[in-house]
């Protein structure tokens, strides 16, 4: 059974940091390019980081780099995203998606807050 669960959201001030974590179950975890979406409340979901399954490249929103890093541990299956420097639009779901050819595989999403 695949799953994806998140973990590390929560209620944050402005300037401050989460990790968020997603560890993975049921499928080979180092095949999947791996993926970090958000959905603010109001808004549609959208892509916000993603790394190989290489773990050699990284990618990241506009909105988001330079204060986001996303990093996976092959031996925990499981892929992070260090989130720095947080404000009030980066309140939103955070989801954790797996990827391979055609395959897409998510998580439940975990609830970041940025409010004073």
């Amino acid at each position: 059974q695949v799953q994806l669960v998140e973990s590390g959201g929560g209620l944050v001030q402005p300037g401050g940091s989460l990790r968020l974590s997603c560890v993975a179950s049921g499928f080979t975890f180092s095949m999947y390019a791996m993926n970090w979406y958000r959905q603010a409340p109001g808004k549609e979901r959208e892509w916000v980081a993603g790394i190989t399954s290489s773990g050699t490249t990284t990618t990241y929103a506009d909105s988001v780099k330079g204060r986001f890093t996303i990093s996976t541990d092959n031996v925990k299956n499981t892929v992070y995203l260090q989130m720095n420097s947080l404000n009030a639009e980066d309140t939103a779901v955070y989801y954790c998606n797996a990827w391979y050819h055609h395959t897409n595989y998510w998580g439940q999403g975990t609830r970041v807050t940025v409010s004073s």
